[in-house]
Formats: structure tokens, sequence, C-alpha cells
């Protein structure tokens, strides 16, 4: 399992959610970060999803 990053920002920049995903591969981790999202009402908030590596697997501004 790899571990991703979640990062919620408002729109002054501050962090409204920052969650580690343990996900087998990207679009596991993108599937759990949707869920995330979904739960918390993000969907339409600036958030970024990013691998072990630092590539950005998810985003929206």
């Amino acid at each position: 399992m790899k571990t991703y990053f979640l990062t919620v920002y408002s729109n002054k920049g501050e962090a409204l959610l920052d969650e580690q995903i343990e996900a087998a591969n990207d679009q596991e981790a993108k599937e759990i970060g949707f869920q995330k999202l979904k739960e918390n009402n993000y969907e339409d908030t600036t958030h970024r999803l990013v691998s072990p590596d630092a590539r950005l697997v998810l985003f929206h501004r």
C-alpha cells in the first residue's frame, strides 16, 4: 500500500482537510479521495491529491 495525501483549501488558503489515504494505486486513491470529498461536501472546494512520489493525482480549483 502507498500513502497519498488529500488536502482541501479554503479561499484564503487555509487547510480545511488534510488526510492521508492508503491505496494500492492511483485509481484506488482517486476513488477513496472522491468518497472523502463527498462525505465532507468538498467536491467543489479547491483540493488536491498527491501521490507518494509527489505527482498530482487529482486537482480541482
